[in-house]
């Protein structure tokens, strides 16, 4: 495994930007930040300024023609996504991708085509996944030490008021892509699918019950799993009292994880069913605290890197949950359940989120 430092940009510099800054200079061994970019090119110096970056530039254009880097963080609106990302795989620039990826099935299929031409590839920001306790979930059930997944609950259920629905690019299937459905509960229920695998149906509801948006502030959905798990989903921005948490009953074992927008150890708590008092040895044992965040992912990015091997959460899996998204609004929208794969490109709920439209438009 590689020991050089690896060049990286920020491409779009508001407010999760700092967050991809922090985890950068969390790895000063691996990494170094070169420049960041923001059409805004006043906001990029400040950005600079504040994280000790020694170069700005005013697009993606004019840093690739510049700077050599190893890897760029998109952390611009969701509309700009595809294009971006696209300019740097053309330019064979691994790209660190923001949530969501992609507005639409249809463009992150559009942006796996433009991968596979290019000698780089995409990884997408759901970093939850990368925390230890999830990975040591993961690990238990694939041992067999929890016995089968039964039910699952994944809540997001947090609060946003009016003034934040002000901001010109959110609200709207066109160029947010979609309400908490879209960008809110996405990471609960990406944890979710990392841990029960494949989902096979949903069946789904969404309403607009206070906010001023386009969009739905609330969605809930029940999906069934090809292992046979039953999950609930709900995805909310009128909850006064914040949380997101993740529930996980299985035959030896419920598993259950409170936090907000990341988690660490204490956050997880265990309580073996009757006669199996052995499954909470099993987790606790020799378990690091490694918090969920965009540094625990960037370490694994910057490992496979090294390593040669595809990018951790590449477009081919972030897939499932993006199709999970587009089958919550297509089922909800149109009173009907759908299936994994139903969704053909180019029909409506592929096409855009919102299909023709929630139908209160």
């Amino acid at each position: 495994m590689s020991d050089r430092s690896y060049r990286i940009a920020i491409v779009g510099t508001g407010g999760i930007a700092g967050s991809h800054a922090r985890a950068v200079q969390s790895l000063p061994e691996r990494a170094e930040l070169v420049a960041a970019v923001d059409v805004d090119l006043g906001r990029a110096k400040e950005f600079a300024a504040r994280w000790d970056i020694p170069a700005t530039y005013p697009d993606l254009t004019a840093l690739l023609a510049a700077e050599q880097v190893d890897l760029v963080h998109l952390c611009t609106p969701p509309s700009s996504h595809v294009p971006l990302a696209v300019e740097c795989l053309a330019a064979d620039v691994d790209v660190y991708l923001e949530k969501p990826p992609t507005l639409s099935l249809d463009e992150l299929d559009t942006l796996l085509a433009a991968e596979q031409k290019s000698a780089a590839q995409v990884a997408c920001v759901f970093q939850h996944r990368f925390g230890s306790g999830a990975v040591r979930l993961r690990t238990l059930l694939a041992d067999g030490v929890l016995g089968r997944p039964l039910v699952a609950l994944c809540n997001t259920v947090w609060y946003r008021d009016d003034e934040y629905f002000a901001v010109p690019w959110r609200g709207t299937f066109d160029v947010e892509g979609g309400g908490p459905t879209m960008g809110h509960g996405i990471h609960q229920y990406d944890l979710l699918l990392s841990i029960l695998g494949p989902w096979q149906k949903v069946t789904a509801f969404a309403a607009r019950q206070a906010r001023p948006t386009q969009t739905e502030d609330v969605s809930m959905a029940l999906v069934t799993f090809e292992n046979g798990a039953v999950a609930s989903i709900v995805n909310s921005l009128v909850s006064p009292r914040q949380t997101s948490s993740l529930r996980f009953d299985c035959e030896y074992a419920t598993v259950e994880l409170e936090h907000l927008y990341g988690y660490q150890n204490p956050d997880w708590t265990i309580t073996p069913a009757p006669g199996h008092d052995e499954v909470a040895t099993a987790w606790s044992t020799d378990l690091p605290d490694v918090a969920s965040g965009h540094s625990a992912q960037l370490a694994a990015i910057l490992d496979a890197k090294a390593a040669g091997t595809p990018a951790p959460v590449a477009l081919a899996e972030a897939r499932n949950t993006i199709e999970l998204a587009a089958a919550i609004y297509a089922s909800a929208f149109t009173d009907q359940p759908i299936r994994r794969g139903d969704l053909a490109p180019g029909t409506p709920y592929a096409h855009r989120m919102g299909g023709p439209g929630a139908p209160w438009s």
